[in-house]
């Protein structure tokens, strides 16, 4: 099993001036321990206008910085928003080829529609179409990575022409995609798509082994990618704090994160949000003592807790899971602390056996993996002599302006030099792009 470490950019009130500026120099030198220990995935989230559950509505700064401080860690968006009133379509496939580029080919593109109201409301996104705007862009823009040009698209929800969008990503055809799942009916919509399922429930592990073993029937019997290659994996999240002491453990990471969930449904399920007003940290205080634990709480103990919480997602077949170890008011030096006793007394013994599973996994997949890429229907790549011409805004407005003599003399030399016919703007009757 892999493992990763998770990122909302918790922020609770009340705030002080350079707390941001601390949270994110933090979480930059969390990350850098990470990838010194052996974590193999970073995920960061994009969200907007959500007061202390998440600061983080830039990931592709953040992991940019983070693919500088790392040599091995893989970056993940979890997730990009692909709604474009989020994102252009175009702009995400160039930033993400870009973080390929920059960090040497370790970007995870995990995708996402939203479903807080703050955000889809901020944006003016459509509660009733998003789940239709993400199928449409991620599509799209997974063509974008691949294609050679680009030949534009006219869809329900985007349009653009036939363009090149560059850079290209340094994976090939494109980095793993990835779909946020809040519950099982995402997770089997993940496997149909053949894309990895980043299953964002508290998961009790017992349970998790009917998801995995439902997203893996499907990939084997319904797969229709929606991307140029499959990325058969599922992750599961838990919360996460370890100390040889139990109760030491729970004191240090219990609090931030029940503060996670709490804070999640109150932009989620249950909250009244004035922007920049409302407290939710002095509400949690208040409501805490009556919240219990969830599964996710199986992650916070001592080594081999922690351990046994691991192995039953191990037996699962879960091939990730990933850490909530910045929540709430959770302690920088403690999340150190963690992981370096994790990384030393508890992943050892699930890296050993990584590399033998996954290839067993794939092995066993492949058949069924090479009947569903024969099953997508792709997008021909344009004849050359089908590229449209786009001809320089500048020689749009010349072309249809009248000259004096010696301006004309001018563009005539212009032409001959060039062997630019000076018609040619008029007669191909260029679009004003």
């Amino acid at each position: 099993m892999k493992f990763g470490i998770f990122y909302e950019h918790q922020l609770p009130k009340p705030w002080n001036e350079g707390d941001e500026h601390r949270l994110f120099q933090e979480a930059l030198d969390q990350v850098e321990l990470a990838d010194r220990i052996g974590i193999d995935h970073a995920w960061e989230v994009e969200h907007h206008f959500l007061d202390e559950y998440s600061h983080s509505s830039a990931p592709e700064v953040f992991l940019a910085a983070c693919s500088q401080r790392t040599k091995h860690i893989r970056l993940g968006h979890g997730i990009v928003l692909m709604p474009p009133g989020y994102n252009h379509p175009a702009r995400v496939a160039e930033r993400i080829a870009t973080l390929d580029l920059v960090s040497n080919g370790r970007v995870e593109f995990g995708t996402g529609e939203s479903s807080a109201l703050l955000e889809l409301g901020g944006y003016r996104v459509p509660v009733e179409k998003k789940r239709a705007m993400w199928r449409e862009t991620v599509e799209q823009t997974l063509n974008m990575m691949v294609m050679t040009p680009y030949p534009g698209f006219k869809g329900e929800y985007f349009e653009m022409p036939c363009r090149n969008v560059v850079p290209k990503p340094v994976q090939k055809p494109h980095p793993p995609v990835w779909v946020a799942c809040s519950n099982r009916e995402t997770i089997k919509m993940a496997a149909r798509l053949g894309i990895g399922a980043l299953t964002f429930s508290f998961v009790d592990p017992k349970e998790a082994k009917s998801w995995v073993d439902e997203y893996y029937h499907l990939i084997k019997t319904e797969c229709v990618p929606i991307g140029h290659a499959i990325n058969p994996n599922i992750c599961m999240v838990t919360g996460f704090s370890v100390h040889p002491d139990a109760e030491e453990a729970r004191r240090r990471g219990i609090d931030g994160f029940k503060f996670f969930g709490y804070a999640l449904g109150h932009h989620y399920l249950f909250g009244e949000h004035k922007p920049g007003r409302t407290d939710i940290w002095s509400a949690y205080e208040k409501a805490k003592a009556h919240i219990p634990d969830n599964a996710g709480a199986g992650g916070i103990g001592t080594p081999d807790m922690l351990r046994q919480h691991l192995q039953g997602f191990a037996d699962a077949g879960v091939d990730q899971v990933s850490f909530i170890q910045q929540g709430g008011k959770n302690r920088h030096d403690h999340i150190c602390e963690s992981l370096e006793l994790f990384a030393r007394d508890v992943m050892p013994e699930f890296k050993a056996k990584e590399d033998e599973r996954q290839k067993r996994k794939m092995e066993e997949l492949a058949p069924y993996l090479e009947q569903a890429m024969a099953r997508k229907e792709r997008v021909a790549e344009m004849r050359d002599e089908d590229v449209p011409v786009v001809v320089a805004l500048g020689r749009q407005i010349a072309a249809t302006q009248p000259l004096d003599a010696q301006a004309a003399e001018a563009r005539k030399r212009w032409s001959e030099q060039s062997r630019v016919p000076l018609e040619d703007p008029l007669k191909k009757k260029p679009a004003a792009e």
